[in-house]
């Protein structure tokens, strides 16, 4: 018996280690890439004339290399090892990260801060580090192991948008960015303490990858979760990406500058992350008392609602950090909830790839938010029309999620609730 809880309280701590490494890694991957929202302006005045639509574009192929890669690194992971999957991220960030600040052409930032800095994502975000946690934890933990590494990696939303904020007051942005590409290293030093389990439960036969991805491509539930995800993308990198310019443009009722506006807008995304501790904390234990497909549905049913209140009336410093604070409780919460979801749906031996997938679609709502939100400012001057296909994506990811089951899908499995 002793030896039993030994192992058990060792298991636990291995556990543990992995999810506050896992919550690091989370905190700077997404943290970091928060900052391009607030550099849109200053980039586009001084590389392209004013026009935002070049670097919306960068940030919008950063969104859509992140989903198109994740499936790749997701197998790699799957194959070859979670480490090796967040090295080559790693490697990928750094890279993109020290082009963005050299080059000073369009193709330049389209393949740093676009193309390899979303490879760098796509290795260090979410699709690896949950799975690497929904592997190590035990089943009747997945659940909130995976809400509290989510909920540590959105320390990084607070932090970094708030020192950008002010650091772009002080600093050129390429200064500011060769600062948040030095905070890379403190993920290289976590990155060695992310190691799957040494085995994987005993409750998932090995199956070809192949036959499982096919066979996963068949269930509706799957492919409804998978499109229910692809709003929530669209959300997240419209507001990350255009929620400063909108507050720089049309917040009224403050006598501050264009530029303290904009390092407002920032602070606002700050606000957003520290909400989404929260948010997602309370949203992953919801989901150990509801089914989890039915808290999704209000997330996403919330999040319309929060919208329409919002344009309802000309933003205002109060209203943007009411909105903030609301938006936020509703933010990544989907995350953990979606991930357990494809664990309880396959296991965990094929997470990588299977998540990685849904997480695809994830990014194809991303880059259409940042680059029609970018294009459609350009050509008319508002954000009205991106806001209200906001309201209905919500409505419809609320709907979609209403059919989605929580049943292990594997072959042969029992049709059990979990």
């Amino acid at each position: 018996m002793t030896i039993s809880t030994t192992a058990r309280g060792q298991e636990t701590r291995d556990a543990m280690t992995i999810v506050i490494a896992g919550g690091i890694v989370l905190a700077l991957s997404f943290g970091i890439r928060l900052v391009f929202g607030g550099i849109v302006e200053p980039v586009s005045r001084d590389l392209f004339g004013g026009r935002i639509e070049v670097f919306s574009l960068a940030i919008a192929i950063q969104n859509l290399v992140w989903g198109l890669a994740q499936p790749a690194f997701g197998a790699i992971a799957d194959r070859w090892g979670d480490r090796l999957a967040l090295w080559l991220g790693l490697g990928c960030y750094a890279l993109g990260l020290a082009i963005c600040v050299t080059g000073s052409t369009p193709l330049a930032q389209h393949i740093g801060a676009g193309l390899l800095v979303g490879m760098g994502i796509s290795g260090t975000a979410f699709g690896i580090v949950l799975t690497v946690v929904g592997r190590a934890a035990p089943p009747e933990k997945r659940s909130a192991y995976l809400g509290l590494t989510s909920a540590l990696g959105s320390v990084g939303q607070v932090i970094l948008p708030l020192a950008v904020s002010q650091l772009i007051e002080l600093f050129d942005w390429r200064i500011v960015m060769t600062i948040v590409a030095c905070m890379l290293a403190f993920m290289a030093i976590c990155i060695p303490r992310l190691q799957t389990a040494a085995q994987l439960s005993a409750e998932t036969p090995t199956v070809p990858l192949t036959r499982t991805l096919r066979h996963a491509l068949r269930q509706p539930s799957y492919l409804l979760l998978s499109l229910g995800f692809f709003v929530c993308g669209f959300h997240l990198a419209f507001i990350t990406a255009h929620l400063p310019n909108y507050v720089e443009y049309f917040c009224v009722g403050t006598a501050m500058s264009p530029e303290e506006l904009r390092a407002f807008g920032l602070q606002a995304l700050a606000v957003v992350g520290l909400a989404n501790i929260a948010g997602t904390l309370l949203a992953s234990r919801l989901g150990t008392i509801f089914p989890k497909p039915y808290v999704l549905a209000a997330i996403y049913g919330l999040r319309s609602i929060v919208l329409v209140l919002f344009i309802s009336q000309p933003p205002t410093p109060l209203s943007v950090m009411i909105f903030a604070m609301a938006m936020g409780i509703l933010w990544l919460s989907t995350v953990p909830l979606t991930s357990a979801l494809v664990l309880t749906m396959f296991g965990p031996r094929a997470m990588g790839t299977l998540f990685g997938l849904v997480f695809l679609s994830h990014q194809l709502g991303g880059f259409a938010g940042v680059w029609i939100g970018g294009a459609y400012f350009d050509s008319f001057g508002d954000y009205d029309a991106i806001w209200y296909a906001s309201i209905l994506l919500g409505v419809l990811a609320a709907g979609l999620h209403l059919g989605v089951s929580e049943l292990d899908l594997r072959p042969g499995a029992a049709r059990q609730y979990s």
